[in-house]
């Protein structure tokens, strides 16, 4: 923000003189050396606050002051500290929950936050899913049954590295609409969605016996910061649907003044621990405790860049200071998980940059559930300020190495089209969002093939999102994207089938650029100037029901080599006891992989990422169908291997 380029004022310059009252007790500078670094003579007793102890409840999470000015968190009246960690339901299978659930615990945590992807609830526009992976209330409850507590991030918009910041897809059908802003028709369905929503959460408050101690209005908005209206609506959407804990909100230290909220406690992201950024928390609210929102245990990775790390002494010294000061805190994340299927989003800043499918995040607990130096080490500290013992840990979750998947089947892209869905004819092509298909809400993920004749060659002009593959029949003749928008299709003497098959790679999660991130053909196909017409539009999204239908098509012996899409059929054997595994593509080169018809994500010869993540409880005892649908050229065989490989 512009006021922090100019120079200190002196309130500010006093501020800085006061530092160690403003962070309760803080040493001096010298003191902040790792070697003279000390935990405070308080430690930390919760047993008794935790969701089975608690009974009679009437004073949720709230906050109070002491005689020597310090604010700090309450509840129930009893001094609370939150210690949280990250866990996405939506990003680990259902069977997991409970084993990440315990290792947080285990781990001297009294608190779990996570996000509602409202994109995967409502794909459909009215139609709602809390099932299986996306049961949310299954999720809150066993957390409670665990003795942690709750803090929830419902949105509308949640960022997360999920495909459009978690905002469903049909959104962008209505052009007028502005996301994240007053606009009649985003409120409109953000209203409908919170009518759903909100009542499925008010039994989970703490004070109608739940786990859930706060709820967070929205998500970074002082980044985007586009209607200053526009987060007084959803905090009074909240509050009139009965929402009664507490609210807060979540910015970097350049977003916390615009992202904040009368009536919400204002808290902040980092990276590090940065005094300057809690000099300028206290200045909005001297009366509040200190919150870290998000304090990132590493980064997310996307494709074609090397994967990112934090070492776990630096994330050890930052938590320490978190506690010697009294500063409640969120580690995001203490377990990523995976982005399974198409749920992962994008970045673009000059290019556009997909997140790949593990969201390991290099956090405190692996893709898989596994420990981490950076868990031991956590777990060191938080005992050592804890009143009493914590928790035994969880055993290990068993790997597994199986026999190579040989591939014995193949079928061509092009060869499954009379088994599909039937296609959407147009005289002109739309994107995805835009198809007429799944109740008027558009494709939400996927896939879309794109057909016309043409009778002449020439230069051809489309503008695809995000990548294209355009064939002559059968015939692969160039490739599209973001930044090539043309290439020269050769004479041909009949005419013959242009087709065009664009993948959404993952929309954009950040910025004022997710209101234009439609997929697929977004603008007229020409030849040589002329206006291409009459398309057939195949929806390829690649769910279930989408493999059921594959099932009857004519699969053949799949050769030594083939070049173009297609999808590959082979058997992986899991004998008796499945366990976890990880399958490595590195002798394939682009595409996706389906157990069972689960879709484990995508893969790509770039890296950084190698293997996919295939969780043991997905596995049948016996034989299990791997279908891959590469893009490129067929491989040999899918391996398996016992841990994850990555490309640094």
């Amino acid at each position: 923000m512009a006021y922090l380029s100019k120079c200190l004022s002196w309130k500010r310059m006093m501020a800085l003189f006061f530092l160690p009252l403003v962070l309760s007790g803080l040493a001096p500078l010298s003191e902040y050396r790792d070697d003279m670094l000390k935990l405070s003579a308080a430690r930390f007793s919760w047993s008794h606050l935790t969701p089975l102890k608690l009974k009679d409840r009437s004073v949720g999470l709230s906050t109070d002051i002491n005689a020597q000015g310090k604010a700090y968190f309450t509840l129930e009246g009893h001094k609370f500290m939150i210690v949280g960690g990250s866990i996405h339901y939506f990003r680990v299978p259902r069977e997991y929950w409970k084993d990440r659930l315990l290792k947080l615990q285990a781990c001297g945590f009294n608190t779990v936050t996570t996000y509602i992807p409202w994109n995967l609830h409502e794909q459909e526009r009215g139609t709602f899913d809390f099932s299986e992976i996306l049961d949310l209330e299954a999720y809150v409850s066993l957390a409670a049954s665990l003795g942690l507590w709750v803090i929830l991030r419902p949105g509308p918009y949640i960022c997360a590295e999920v495909d459009l910041g978690g905002l469903p897809s049909w959104l962008l059908r209505y052009p007028e609409s502005q996301l994240r802003t007053t606009s009649h028709e985003f409120l409109e369905a953000v209203d409908k969605y919170f009518d759903h929503l909100i009542p499925r959460i008010l039994p989970l408050q703490y004070l109608h016996g739940g786990p859930v101690i706060a709820i967070q209005i929205e998500n970074e908005y002082g980044s985007f910061g586009k209607d200053k209206d526009y987060m007084e609506y959803i905090k009074e959407a909240m509050l009139k649907r009965g929402i009664v804990e507490l609210l807060l909100t979540s910015d970097d230290h350049e977003g916390i003044q615009i992202g904040s909220v009368k009536g919400a406690l204002t808290t902040i992201n980092m990276q590090s621990f940065v005094r300057e950024s809690f000099i300028q928390l206290h200045q909005m609210q001297s009366d509040k405790p200190f919150m870290v929102m998000e304090y990132w245990t590493g980064w997310y990775d996307t494709w074609g860049k090397k994967h990112n790390v934090k070492s776990a002494d630096e994330i050890r010294y930052t938590v320490s200071r978190f506690i010697k000061y009294g500063i409640s805190f969120n580690m995001y994340m203490f377990h990523g998980g995976t982005n399974f299927g198409f749920i992962n989003g994008a970045l673009h800043y000059s290019e556009h940059l997909s997140v790949v499918t593990s969201y390991d995040y290099d956090a405190v607990l692996t893709e898989a559930g596994d420990y981490t130096e950076k868990y031991f080490k956590l777990r060191k500290l938080l005992a050592s300020a804890s009143v009493g013992s914590l928790p035994r840990l969880p055993h290990p979750t068993p790997k597994a190495v199986y026999a190579p998947v040989g591939i014995i089947f193949y079928l061509p892209l092009f060869d499954i089209l009379p088994y599909l869905n039937k296609p959407v004819m147009l005289h002109t092509p739309v994107t995805m969002e835009n198809l007429p298909i799944n109740n008027n809400s558009g494709q939400p993920f996927g896939l879309v093939l794109y057909e016309t004749s043409i009778c002449g060659g020439g230069n051809l002009y489309a503008s695809v999102h995000d990548s294209a593959q355009v064939f002559l029949n059968d015939t692969s003749i160039g490739h599209l994207d973001e930044n090539t928008y043309d290439l020269t299709i050769p004479k041909i003497q009949d005419c013959q089938l242009l087709r065009i098959l664009v993948e959404n790679q993952g929309r954009i999660n950040y910025s004022w650029k997710i209101q234009n991130e439609r997929k697929g053909l977004d603008e007229d196909v020409t030849i040589n100037g002329t206006l291409l017409k009459n398309f057939t539009i195949y929806s390829l999204d690649m769910k279930m029901s989408f493999f059921k239908r594959l099932r009857s098509a004519p699969w053949e012996v799949a050769p030594e080599h083939y070049v173009g899409p297609a999808f590959y059929w082979g058997i992986l054997n899991a004998g008796s006891s499945p366990k976890d595994t990880f399958l490595d593509l590195s002798n394939w080169h682009y595409g996706f992989v389906f157990v069972n018809g689960r879709n484990l994500g995508r893969y790509q010869d770039i890296g950084p990422q190698r293997t996919l993540y295939l969780p043991g409880p997905w596995l049948h005892p016996g034989d299990n169908e791997i279908v891959v649908f590469e893009k490129k050229k067929k491989g040999f065989y899918v391996q398996s291997k016992n841990k994850p490989q990555l490309q640094y």
